[in-house]
């Protein structure tokens, strides 16, 4: 079957014919694979600062946003059927027997950093024709999400990350997230740094969930993302026409600042405007570059005395992705012109090159691998 994959030790990222896959215990699954979103995981995969094969192989196949449908089941799977639809998730965890996390499933807090990961260390990807799973690292997605099910797995970044807020932000007992979903952000202001997927996805979900939300980001108006964003209730403000001071003298306090960036030197202009008692979420990746400066003893200083909290979050357990399925459900019937609109590009397996080593375009693009 085709498969589109990197090998490290010679540089090429490739399309490649790859044994179809078997199943080897009862309770795995066959999956053709639908769909597979680009992002800039596999991009920076492809220019080779990181990504490992797995043990005995040459290549890496690459992806790890995907949905897919099943065609074989295993004599003891229980959860799911013929014809399902289902997203997977991204970690798997470590053998080690003194690693809390990996045994209770939550290896997105892996201690040991023996994990592997779908398509990006040491266990093959989704950018092929089927892989085969475990039914526990797969998720039912309902057929009318069908057209937007790839998105989950980008999405499980911001649900993993409001998951942190609400249980961080128990230190402010009159701050207790609400039964009402639609009233735990109510009377707050939340702001996304990044209108890429990650960020667009994180503003539909902070809105839902009642923040006034503002995306931060660097192209001027108008544009399509600005207009995306503004059009399900979100305020979108350039950072090329308004500076992060003048920025958060707009908004007021800013209780929860949502980066989605990677891009260091606006993550810490924008850290020294969160508000008192805020939390300031950091899930971008920057690569390596020079050192930058920053105002450490102000920020230390700001910190400690406005009783600030700064996390990161890193992948997602199975409550980040049934959640990410729920609220696209949300999202499809509230926004659908928007939500669609976040799928910038779907491609044959054959335009490869041009997704994963060209100029990046659009919000999200989508390989296209089965009907």
């Amino acid at each position: 079957m085709k498969a589109v994959g990197v090998i490290p030790a010679k540089r090429e990222v490739a399309l490649f014919q790859h044994a179809i896959p078997g199943l080897s215990t009862p309770t795995e699954l066959k999956i053709r694979t639908l769909d597979v979103g680009i992002c800039g995981t596999d991009r920076e995969i492809c220019s080779f600062a990181y990504g490992t094969p797995p043990d005995g192989s040459e290549f890496l196949v690459l992806g790890h946003e995907a949905v897919g449908e099943v065609v074989e089941v295993g004599s003891s799977v229980t959860k799911f059927k013929m014809g399902d639809l289902v997203v997977p998730t991204v970690r798997r965890p470590c053998p080690h027997p003194h690693c809390p996390s990996c045994r209770d499933a939550r290896q997105d807090f892996c201690f040991t950093g023996d994990f592997t990961e779908r398509g990006i260390k040491m266990t093959h990807g989704y950018m092929t024709e089927y892989f085969v799973e475990d039914q526990s690292h797969l998720n039912i997605v309902p057929r009318e999400l069908r057209d937007v099910a790839v998105l989950v797995e980008p999405l499980t970044v911001a649900e993993k990350a409001l998951a942190q807020v609400w249980q961080v932000q128990q230190r402010l007992p009159w701050n207790s997230p609400s039964a009402v979903e639609s009233e735990r952000g109510k009377g707050k202001t939340a702001v996304v740094l990044g209108a890429g997927p990650v960020g667009i996805l994180g503003a539909m979900a902070l809105v839902v969930n009642g923040f006034k939300t503002y995306v931060y980001s660097r192209s001027a108006e108008p544009n399509p993302k600005a207009a995306l964003v503004n059009s399900i209730g979100a305020k979108y403000i350039s950072s090329e026409t308004t500076s992060p001071a003048e920025f958060a003298k707009m908004v007021g306090n800013i209780d929860l600042v949502y980066e989605a960036v990677g891009v260091a030197k606006i993550s810490f202009d924008v850290m020294k405007v969160l508000g008192l008692n805020g939390i300031f979420v950091f899930t971008g990746i920057p690569p390596h570059k020079p050192a930058i400066d920053i105002e450490a003893d102000s920020l230390m200083r700001q910190v400690v005395l406005m009783n600030q909290a700064i996390i990161g979050t890193v992948n997602a357990d199975r409550p980040a992705f049934e959640n990410a399925i729920r609220h696209l459900g949300i999202f499809k019937q509230r926004w659908p012109e928007a939500l669609a609109k976040v799928i910038t590009g779907r491609h044959p397996i054959e335009n490869y090159r041009e997704l994963l080593l060209g100029k990046a375009t659009g919000i999200k693009n989508v390989i296209t691998i089965g009907e």
